[in-house]
């Protein structure tokens, strides 16, 4: 065989390995993004963020997706993509995952303040009722209480 074919051959296998990197990436990618969605309509009915189903998933899919692209980013990995449609897929894609982030990251930021107000509700009931039967007023010492006092003008 010679060398310029072996390259060739070479060059073959590489791209080919890539594309298969790029599909399998893809393929992340739309599974993360139909967890993200599918959490964002659960948000959007009011269920709390504690009770999400997808959470861990969600978690698992998105350290393999942000170790996949620290990879790249410090050049350990290499993503060749000579094909340009399959490159416009990964960047749609990309795009796809990053509107469905941006909107989980509010939906979830909605969550949390709807549980803070729902926490701070039933702790102010609670402070209510133990000031209602507290012996004690705020300066702590023993409160006067209100007695009721009449006349009877029967006598």
């Amino acid at each position: 065989m010679s060398v310029a074919k072996a390259n060739s051959q070479a060059t073959k296998t590489n791209a080919a390995t890539g594309d298969a990197q790029i599909k399998s990436l893809i393929a992340l990618i739309d599974v993360l993004t139909a967890l993200v969605a599918e959490e964002n309509a659960e948000l959007a009915k009011g269920l709390p963020a504690s009770r999400l189903k997808q959470v861990d998933e969600k978690n698992r899919l998105a350290e393999i997706f942000e170790r996949t692209v620290a990879e790249c980013a410090a050049g350990t990995t290499t993503l060749n993509v000579r094909d340009r449609l399959l490159r416009e897929q990964l960047l749609e894609r990309i795009l796809k995952l990053r509107a469905a982030m941006d909107e989980n990251l509010v939906r979830l930021r909605a969550a949390i303040e709807a549980s803070n107000r729902r926490i701070e509700a039933v702790m102010q009931a609670i402070r209510e009722q133990i000031a209602a039967v507290s012996p004690y007023g705020a300066s702590g010492r023993v409160a006067a209480r209100a007695v009721s006092s009449g006349t009877s003008r029967s006598a």
